[in-house]
């Protein structure tokens, strides 16, 4: 009940408080990638419930001659690779913080395929809500192994506290400053989980 009550009014002071940063940042994403404005898809929650998480638009939609969506790296462009940069894309996340749907900090939420991926150990990384930040993003974020990243989510699991998670936050400023971990090298993001070698 504290986690949830220091979710809600955080978030909504930050939503308040960045009300113009989200309107500047709607604005530019209108005209320079068009609509929508935002990004939304389906992610995994907490026991594994699905939700549709809300992000900024990054990408443009550019698609090849089959109708297929071009590879990331050719559909990122200078202007959304800040957002990314910066975290600015995340800041829908905090409507999704106050529905429920996330935490401030947790696990972050993957991609629905992954679900059957996962090995017994690294499925209760769903054990928690998912979050904006988490220990696996102030750790390496991108720049880090799969089977790194889930080790770091299921630590945090184990190991969640009130103190963990205001350390996280203070933490997540500083490598938004020095933007760190943003990808993998040759990805954009990170190349796709295609499962562990152990079970």
């Amino acid at each position: 009940m504290i986690k949830r009550s220091f979710d809600v009014i955080v978030s909504l002071s930050l939503v308040l408080t960045v009300l113009p940063v989200f309107i500047l940042v709607a604005l530019l994403i209108r005209i320079k990638l068009g609509s929508p404005i935002l990004f939304t898809q389906e992610r995994p929650g907490l026991n594994g419930k699905i939700f549709k998480m809300m992000k900024f638009r990054t990408m443009l939609d550019g698609k090849d001659k089959e109708g297929n969506l071009l590879p990331d790296e050719q559909r990122m462009t200078k202007f959304g690779a800040f957002l990314r940069s910066t975290s600015l894309d995340e800041l829908p996340g905090l409507f999704n913080v106050l529905k429920g749907d996330m935490s401030l900090v947790g696990p972050r939420p993957l991609l629905v395929q992954y679900l059957p991926l996962y090995n017994k150990e690294q499925s209760r990384r769903h054990n928690v809500r998912p979050g904006i930040t988490g220990w696996a993003q102030v750790n390496g974020r991108n720049a880090i192994s799969w089977e790194e990243k889930f080790k770091l989510d299921v630590w945090y699991v184990d190991n969640q506290s009130f103190l963990l998670d205001f350390k996280i936050l203070l933490l997540t400023l500083k490598k938004v400053f020095v933007r760190e971990g943003i990808s993998a090298d040759g990805h954009v993001t990170i190349e796709p989980f295609k499962g562990s070698n152990n079970d």
